[in-house]
């Protein structure tokens, strides 16, 4: 498959749909019945591949979900059934962190391979990557996807890509500096790791050549504190980008429409559904991303619920992207929520609120459940000057006064010392729930 992708500008919505159904039907016929996964569900759902003629004939299968691509691959060690060729046929493993359970293994062919560096050629695309771009990589180059297939991509383009696995943070701050990197791609959390460590060494971040932070793996990317908050300390453009180990990088942030996320949809096919009933939601109205990957047919996904929350922004008439938009980008997990007082509340709403205090340089939520109710601590870690008894409390205050006012509840706030937190590199876990 040829790595250069249609220009997204060039198509209306009824030549992507066109698009998704041809090659949909195409990955249909390759994997069935050589992919025993996908053989099995298409037999348990009583429809066969000649009955999918269209995207609008994939309603007929049942949705997947992370606990059943998990639970076949423990059933079929380690990879599980959802493999279209012979093993020796892949060439790359990644892996999720699996911070919230088991590891999620994830086989590539190269010719699905190819189709990442396809999305990631189609992601640079609309984020406007010029061949003079220099790209730093801060992150460990481990078994997670991350940004390997961004680096490799964007080095398939010509640019100059800047590996900075095995290095200090420090060390990464000079990689940048020494060879005037003007993309650096990494999580929001590390972006202000980062950022808080050229402070305590003096560096002025907003004097380099960085132009443009591309950021993944965690909500921060699409939270406005936080994008400011990166931004104000780079002195560079912060760009959001979405995707996930076991369905690939399908979704970039525009640079003429910030805070918003473009599905692509020649690479996809996405829905938004209720996740109670399993049925559509209207345009505008929030629902859970459920995603099928068009050209990564050594290990597909279809109708895979991806557990984030999204809503779909109404179309603008001078809009030269016709892609689905996602108003506000990941607004959230459907299993982040918790209940208080009669309130919803995310996570990403109170990283909202907290990365809106200068004065906090990182903080951690752990809830509890005290007489059958749910009870919210937040620990807080102050700036390293901030040593008055007063003012850690005045900092408290006002902080549990903010989430109050917004988020109407009460929120247990403890300051800690400073440095007593844990640092972040890749996703940062800051979310706990305590029996």
């Amino acid at each position: 498959m040829t790595t250069t992708p249609p220009d997204p500008r060039s198509l209306t919505r009824e030549e992507i749909r066109k698009i998704q159904s041809e090659r949909l039907i195409e990955m249909l016929a390759e994997i069935i019945p050589q992919n025993s996964f996908w053989t099995t569900r298409f037999e348990e759902a009583g429809i066969t591949p000649a009955t999918i003629r269209s995207v609008e004939d994939l309603l007929q299968l049942p949705t997947v979900t992370k606990a059943e691509i998990l639970g076949d691959q423990e059933s079929h060690p380690p990879y599980g059934s959802n493999l279209t060729y012979e093993f020796d046929a892949y060439s790359r493993l990644h892996q999720t962190s699996g911070t919230t359970g088991s590891p999620m293994r994830w086989l590539d062919t190269p010719a699905s391979w190819n189709w990442l560096m396809r999305c990631w050629a189609q992601i640079y695309r609309i984020i406007r990557l010029t061949p003079q771009d220099r790209l730093a990589f801060p992150f460990s180059f481990g078994p997670f996807l991350g940004f390997w297939a961004g680096f490799e991509g964007a080095a398939r383009l010509g640019n100059l890509c800047l590996p900075g696995g095995g290095m200090s943070s420090q060390a990464r701050l000079e990689l940048i500096e020494q060879h005037g990197a003007t993309f650096v791609c990494c999580t929001p959390t590390y972006a202000l790791r980062l950022a808080e460590i050229a402070r305590e060494q003096g560096i002025d971040l907003s004097g380099n050549s960085v132009r443009i932070i591309l950021v993944a793996g965690e909500p921060g990317g699409n939270i406005p504190a936080t994008r400011r908050a990166i931004e104000s300390a780079w002195g560079a453009r912060v760009i959001d980008h979405w995707g996930m180990t076991e369905v690939g990088a399908l979704a970039v942030e525009s640079i003429d429409r910030p805070g918003s996320l473009y599905m692509l949809e020649t690479e996809c096919i996405a829905e938004i559904i209720d996740p109670e009933s399993g049925q559509p939601v209207a345009v505008g109205e929030e629902g859970e991303l459920v995603v099928t990957n068009l050209g990564r047919h050594g290990s597909p996904l279809i109708r895979y619920r991806t557990g984030d929350r999204v809503r779909a922004a109404i179309p603008a008439a001078d809009d030269d992207l016709q892609m689905l938009c996602l108003d506000g980008g990941i607004l959230g997990r459907t299993d982040d929520m918790i209940t208080i007082r009669g309130n919803n509340v995310y996570p990403s709403k109170l990283e909202g609120i907290l990365r809106e205090f200068d004065d906090i340089v990182e903080y951690r939520i752990e809830v509890s459940t005290r007489k059958s109710m749910h009870h919210v601590k937040i620990e807080i870690e102050p700036q390293p000057n901030i040593q008055d008894s007063e003012a850690k409390f005045q900092l408290a205050s006002k902080l549990a006064e903010a989430i109050k006012d917004r988020q109407n509840f009460h929120a247990e706030i403890k300051v800690v010392p400073s440095g007593s937190l844990p640092r972040f590199e890749l996703k940062g876990r800051r979310f706990f729930r305590v029996e």
